[in-house]
């Protein structure tokens, strides 16, 4: 491999490894102007960010072709989660083999006292996580005197864990003359303070833009009521039955209620967030590589540092905070030249948000509607029989209990009998509200529908102009009248209101509740009132209560916001 400013002992080492050409962040850090520099680096997961820095650093740590004798540490790299320093001490091992440089981890969960004495032994790169390297640096086993290069791995998610003082005081540890690398998806405030604080003149190296990092993961996105939005995510799941998926999500609380959710459906599901230990994240991901589980709810932070290849379907549960984001979550999936799939659940009122989002990332995203229980059950009945075709070659016990079922029942019965055996552990499809209108108190023939003789109207402030749709009112009338969805009959939207019918049963108690209702910050200003009857001088009011007594069509319009 001929490259410009690549170390020939790495050369060999990545010839070895069967590497033909570099990635682009990889060529990017070689280039001359990077030379020597201080660099902040964004780069997709996946892209190979890793042997990057290790052939960033060659000219720090390698005197002609091998490591020089040392005893403190030449470089050190930070890394956010024990996984991540874990798999950056692997890389760095067999790139630097040859060169006999010698690595040592430092991580949460592991011995301190081993790790102590290999520090004491000497080492030519250091690779750790934040806490344990302040412990270590605090207790004296780590002196950072000697170093030559620093480099902080997925900076912004050290940072959003809380790990700014323990950063601080590390850096502040090393020589000022050091060079430092900071590598990190995305650029919020902090990421930007603390470049400044410790890198001089650095350059700049942005690779997040390119269309290849889209190429083998193609981008779904579906809208869905937020009532809806776990509903949705049994129905991908069991539409896609993934290998390995992957469920983001904002909070632990989050990741908490809807593993539990799943896993009461039937799903093998593991959880991983801030609020497990490292051995129950062992766990976790041990069952995942094992297949034991094939879905793993996840926060951002939880779900660095995990390389699992059989992950094929992602699925944006919460959406992420923004196309940066989108595309780390996203990069889980479709690694190692693998094909996956990255679906964002969309509440109706977020769409426009999203397209935004989807444009700045230069995706192009399929948008569909969420998976139907007719749509599952197709899907299942094709692998069904896809897996049933396979030839296999039964042995002689086999042959002998398949003969005895034939004596004994017919072959629609096995097959039945077979069918059901098969399908017994898929959690059933969930029922979600159509994209379209809804209409649902009337017959075909146009009158109304059994149970909605004698439905009572009513009149909501909210229409075409405040982006008003039945996917969306339907849940909120739901839950301000304390009613079911059987009992809410057609929802018509005008310009600038909506009407809806309430069954003359639920009619009564729906009034009741609206009186009593106390409203949400996100709906300030909706009014609900019983439409005019024909015949009627005017409607009759029945405004829903505000928390404190106080009018609540005062205020913006809803359906306002984003």
């Amino acid at each position: 491999m001929r490259q410009p400013n690549l170390h020939p002992a790495l050369a060999a080492a990545l010839a070895a490894r069967g590497y033909d050409t570099l990635t682009p962040v990889q060529s990017e850090v070689l280039k001359d102007e990077a030379q020597g520099h201080d660099l902040i680096v964004s780069a997709k997961t996946g892209s190979g960010k890793t042997v990057a820095f290790g052939l960033a650093i060659a000219d720090q740590l390698l005197d002609g072709d091998s490591a020089p004798w040392t005893r403190e540490p030449l470089c050190l790299v930070i890394a956010p989660t024990r996984e991540l320093a874990i798999q950056v001490s692997k890389e760095l091992e067999w790139l630097y083999a040859s060169a006999g440089a010698r690595v040592v981890t430092c991580v949460g969960g592991m011995d301190p006292m081993k790790e102590r004495r290999a520090l004491h032994g000497g080492a030519h790169i250091v690779v750790g996580t934040p806490g344990r390297l302040r412990d270590h640096l605090e207790r004296g086993a780590l002196n950072l005197s000697a170093l030559r290069v620093a480099v902080l791995d997925e900076a912004d998610e050290m940072l959003d864990m809380g790990f700014r003082e323990e950063l601080e005081e590390i850096l502040d540890a090393t020589p000022t003359e050091r060079r430092t690398l900071l590598f990190s998806a995305t650029m919020p405030r902090p990421i930007v303070a603390l470049a400044r604080r410790y890198q001089k003149d650095a350059l700049r190296i942005e690779t997040l833009g390119d269309r290849e990092g889209h190429a083998d993961i193609a981008y779904q996105a579906v809208a869905v009521s937020p009532t809806d939005i776990e509903h949705a995510v049994v129905n991908l799941l069991r539409l896609h039955e993934a290998e390995t998926a992957i469920l983001f999500c904002a909070t632990r609380e989050a990741v908490r209620r809807l593993h539990g959710s799943l896993s009461e459906r039937g799903f093998d599901a593991v959880a991983l967030s801030g609020e497990h230990s490292q051995s129950e994240r062992n766990h976790a991901l041990q069952a995942l590589r094992d297949q034991r589980a094939r879905v793993c709810v996840a926060t951002d932070v939880a779900a660095r540092g995990i390389d699992l290849p059989s992950v094929s379907l992602v699925i944006h549960v919460e959406l992420p905070r923004d196309a940066e984001a989108l595309q780390h979550r996203s990069g889980r999936t479709g690694r190692a030249g693998r094909k996956g799939t990255a679906v964002l659940i969309v509440p109706f009122r977020r769409r426009r948000n999203v397209e935004i989002m989807l444009r700045n990332a230069r995706i192009d995203a399929e948008w569909l509607d969420p998976p139907s229980p007719e749509q599952v059950r197709i899907k299942d009945r094709e692998r069904l029989l896809a897996s049933l075709s396979v030839e296999v070659e039964p042995d002689e016990e086999d042959r002998l209990l398949a003969d005895q079922l034939m004596t004994t029942l017919s072959p629609q019965a096995i097959a039945a009998a077979l069918v059901r055996t098969l399908r017994t552990n898929l959690p059933a499809p969930e029922d979600i509200l159509a994209s379209g209108g809804r209409d649902g108190g009337r017959s075909e023939d146009g009158g109304p529908r059994a149970g909605f003789e004698g439905s009572v109207w009513f009149r909501m402030n909210a229409g075409r102009r405040h982006n008003a749709d039945p996917r969306w009112l339907l849940p909120l009338i739901c839950r301000y009248g304390h009613v079911g969805r059987n009992d809410i009959g057609a929802i018509r939207v005008a310009a600038n209101e909506s009407y809806f019918e309430v069954t003359q049963r639920a009619a009564p108690g729906f009034i009741k509740a609206l009186r009593r209702a106390t409203i949400a910050p996100e709906d300030e200003g909706l009014i609900i009132e019983q439409a005019e009857p024909r015949g009627e001088p005017a409607p009759r009011r029945h405004p829903m209560a505000h928390p404190r007594g106080k009018p609540q069509w005062k205020g913006k319009k809803p359906g306002k916001r984003g």
